[in-house]
């Protein structure tokens, strides 16, 4: 089956989080099941490309205010799977993908209605796919437009679709006047459609208008059916439940793994533990923390620094947390508020906590070598990564049983040897400052704690099983869109 995906970011050629690891790693997966692939990214200043050629000269996308022209770039072929960029300098080439730290580009709607509009006008000179596969709010026009604009077009008349939600909290809201403005009909803004108390909904449109709607773990999918975790759309997704479903994300182990870790300072295995300790090491050096103790365990945080990932929790228990005997590092970027907070717990206990304000990723593969504990005490989180890398490295997490956090880590229990690592429920500052102290009282018995790590290390979660699963939700589709009326996957929702 031919598969095109649409999405925002993708590596090695864009990265904010986690969504571009998934486009990145699925693409290849399902090239490797014999699928045909294709992927569809923006050609960002950050996008690097080693002999692009130009495949599309000009795509005419209309405005209300005048038209368009990108061109799309073709940059190559890996692991089977042929990527193409979408091309607008005044639109793309800029110092970040979505916006500044003062806030989103105000021109964010233009900017992504293009680059769908210029992903189906040019899948017409490059291949129609049977299947567009889009990600997240910069992609939900895709669905919209195929099943409006597009509706009467004969290239899509079997051409189906898979939204996959990677996280709820960001939704692509803009004014009623985006929709004349980017040329779509009235008729969206509606309780059923696109309206959302009085604003325009990109990811309401998407989940309308899409086929089958996937998101990155069970426990998510089922999370964002209710109010604490819907953001005011989970009417929309309990009208569509028999068609959301939650795959795991998978993890690509050839860049995640400590035997072949190019970042690592010494390789290990589950076999043989030895090297972790040299990388402990050299995980402090990088954070400059000399002469630490080595028996002291680390915590390592790989995050965005937002109060999603639970860093209000880290607030409140920070001068308590940093009394304990265990030295902690973090790599991140965000919220200033926690970005300060870090630094100055760093100049309180430069010894004990050590910050790095930086998206790098090599510090973050160093991080995985090297810590002893990884800590993602996360409000919500739909699928995480870190804790999986976690699991392969030995690196025990600290989790909350939330979404994806909850799917993947099994409470350790040292009576009966079972488990791979530590979680809390209760959100709130006292529960995940105990479960920390448990995680330290485990390791304080090396014997035991060293089968804790092996029962990480054991687990598979490759893309392999979760490529199989988007397989069958791929021919559900098909069927769909083969033998059912166009109006067939526009359900009735509510706000």
């Amino acid at each position: 089956m031919h598969i095109a995906f649409a999405a925002s970011e993708g590596v090695p050629y864009s990265k904010t989080g986690g969504l571009a690891d998934v486009v990145g790693a699925l693409p290849k997966a399902l090239a490797g099941l014999g699928h045909q692939v294709t992927v569809y990214l923006p050609r960002y200043r950050q996008t690097k490309l080693s002999d692009p050629a130009t495949v599309v000269r000009s795509v005419t996308v209309p405005f209300d205010d005048e038209y368009r022209f990108p061109s799309v770039v073709f940059g190559g072929t890996q692991g089977g799977v042929k990527f193409y960029f979408v091309e607008y300098p005044s639109y793309f080439e800029r110092d970040a993908l979505y916006g500044t730290p003062a806030g989103d580009y105000p021109d964010n709607a233009e900017r992504f209605a293009l680059f769908s509009r210029a992903v189906l006008e040019a899948s017409k000179i490059l291949g129609v796919p049977q299947i567009f596969h889009c990600h997240d709010w910069q992609t939900a026009l895709i669905p919209v437009l195929l099943r409006t604009i597009y509706a009467d077009d004969p290239a899509f008349k079997d051409t189906g679709t898979v939204f996959t939600i990677h996280n709820m909290g960001y939704q692509g809201l803009f004014p009623p006047e985006t929709l004349p403005l980017l040329m779509l009909p009235w008729d969206l803004f509606t309780m059923t459609k696109m309206e959302f108390f009085g604003q325009v909904n990109f990811l309401k449109g998407a989940l309308a208008y899409s086929d089958y709607i996937t998101t990155v773990s069970k426990k998510y999918s089922q999370e964002i059916q209710t109010t604490e975790y819907g953001f005011g759309l989970e009417g929309v997704l309990r009208d569509r439940a028999a068609t959301v479903t939650g795959i795991l994300n998978g993890v690509d182990y050839d860049e995640w793994s400590p035997q072949t870790d190019k970042f690592a300072a010494t390789k290990y295995s589950s076999q043989d533990l030895s090297g972790k300790a040299k990388d402990k090491q050299d995980l402090l050096k990088a954070f400059g923390i000399a002469n630490a103790d080595s028996k002291l365990p680390v915590i390592g945080i790989v995050s965005r620094f937002a109060a999603q990932k639970g860093f209000d929790l880290i607030a409140q228990i920070a001068d308590r947390l940093a009394r304990e005997e265990m030295i902690i590092v973090a790599l991140g970027a965000g919220d200033k508020a926690y970005e300060e907070m870090f630094q100055r717990l760093n100049r309180q206990f430069p010894a004990k906590i050590a910050v790095k304000v930086a998206y790098d990723n090599a510090i973050a593969h160093k991080i995985e070598a090297g810590a002893d504990m990884f800590l993602m005490p996360s409000r919500y989180e739909p699928c995480g990564l870190n804790q999986i890398y976690s699991l392969k490295y030995g690196t025990v997490p600290i989790v909350r049983a939330t979404g994806g956090l909850d799917d993947t880590i099994e409470p350790w229990d040292a009576r009966t040897g079972k488990g791979t690592g530590f979680k809390f429920t209760e959100y709130n500052g006292e529960s995940l400052l105990l479960t920390i102290k448990e995680a330290l009282q485990a390791f304080r018995d090396q014997t035991s704690w060293q089968v804790l790590m092996r029962n990480g290390m054991s687990k598979d979660f490759s893309w392999n099983a979760s490529a199989r699963e988007y397989g069958k939700i791929y021919d559900k589709v098909k069927q769909i869109r083969t033998q059912a009326p166009v109006e067939k996957s526009l359900a009735g929702v509510s706000p």
